[in-house]
């Protein structure tokens, strides 16, 4: 009887086992296919999941404006001599009198006058001269306006201006370039390309990188590769123009069945759905469910609205978009789908490998339930 017992209770012991096994939940990387779907706004969530086709793809496809504005591109080239100030200018002055000239000593003709620093204000000083305008003048212009002020004190004085660049005329490069620093606006670096040239070129990737200038109070960007491409956005530059060349800061997350499960750079200007799962080594073959590949974002209300076909939504609302790879056209939508900055990409698991995480789970249930049978009826 007390054999009977102790096997019934065994028996009753193994089905609860089972029973709990089969209840708890089982090891997986996120939510299954139904369980988005349950999500959605028509099931009362929060979500819209959309199917990808071409209309939505088209609505989606916004990747980042970068370019100059008008008041960047139409700025003209700087004349190389044009004084700045911060400039450093060197002065010859030769006077046509033998005796007691008006800057040398007796017998003495010719003056220099070297190392003359433009001041903050654009003015240099002059002996017997004195304070007068060099900053937005040519070397002749000052030249001119220096021999006007020597004539009536010495006659027919030749004067020669030579502009040598300096901090005024100079432009800051720093960033991914291989040398950082200033540098003067000198005839070969009057443009953009040039003094990137000149400090060295960019150290990264050209697909990711991008090149930020600021000016006063503006700041804009533009692809290394478009600045490349089109001769029209190499912009002239500006006394005090800060150029900074960085890296794209976009990234997506990689999440579920997936080769890997990480957050991504973006390696291009534009990423398709499809090259963002080659990125992360595809979808897993032994996990993966081909007809369950979500992107998961917040859409603002215009494309919202563009998707949906609606003019109601306001403000930001939840997307998942579903690529399908098994359809005759899924595997075109992948590549035509773009992903942008933030999106998560998901892959759900097939049920196939639910089912035999359940059965793993069971049968070691089991083998766990006879084991502590056996053991009991041995005490």
């Amino acid at each position: 009887m007390t054999t009977f017992l102790s096997r019934g209770a065994t028996a009753l012991t193994l089905v609860a086992l089972m029973f709990s096994a089969t209840a708890c939940g089982l090891p997986r990387p996120g939510p299954s296919k139904g369980e988005i779907y349950k999500g959605s706004v028509l099931e009362g969530g929060d979500a819209f999941v959309v199917s990808v086709n071409p209309q939505v793809t088209r609505a989606t496809s916004v990747i980042p404006a970068l370019g100059f504005s008008a008041s960047f591109l139409k700025a003209g080239v700087m004349g190389s001599d044009i004084i700045s100030p911060g400039d450093t200018l060197g002065l010859t002055v030769f006077e046509n009198v033998k005796d007691d000239p008006l800057l040398g000593n007796t017998g003495q003709r010719v003056s220099a006058l070297n190392q003359i620093q433009v001041d903050g204000q654009g003015y240099i000083f002059v002996p017997y001269a004195g304070r007068i305008k060099a900053a937005g003048q040519t070397p002749e212009g000052l030249r001119d306006a220096i021999t006007r002020k020597l004539d009536p004190q010495t006659p027919d004085p030749q004067v020669t201006v030579q502009r040598v660049a300096g901090d005024g005329s100079a432009v800051t490069v720093a960033g991914s370039v291989a040398g950082q620093g200033n540098y003067p606006i000198e005839r070969a670096t009057r443009t953009l390309t040039a003094m990137i040239s000149k400090a060295g070129g960019v150290t990264i990737p050209p697909a990711v990188a991008v090149v930020r200038v600021t000016r006063g109070n503006t700041s804009e960007k533009v692809w290394l590769q478009d600045l490349y491409a089109n001769p029209g956005l190499d912009i002239a530059l500006r006394p005090s123009d800060q150029i900074i060349v960085e890296q794209d800061t976009r990234a997506f997350t990689a999440l579920g069945a997936t080769g890997s499960q990480n957050r991504v750079p973006f390696q291009t200007q534009t990423l398709s759905a499809l090259e963002a799962l080659a990125s992360v080594g595809g979808l897993n073959s032994n996990l993966a469910d081909p007809t369950g590949v979500f992107v998961l974002r917040n859409e603002p209300a215009a494309i919202a609205n563009a998707v949906l076909g609606r003019t109601d939504l306001q403000g930001e609302q939840r997307f998942v978009y579903v690529l399908d790879l098994t359809q005759p056209t899924g595997m075109f939508e992948a590549r035509d789908f773009l992903i942008r900055d933030g999106d998560t990409v998901y892959v759900t698991e097939a049920p196939f490998v639910q089912w035999n995480k359940t059965l793993g789970a069971i049968t070691g249930t089991a083998n766990s339930a006879s084991s502590l049978s056996t053991a009991a009826t041995k005490l």
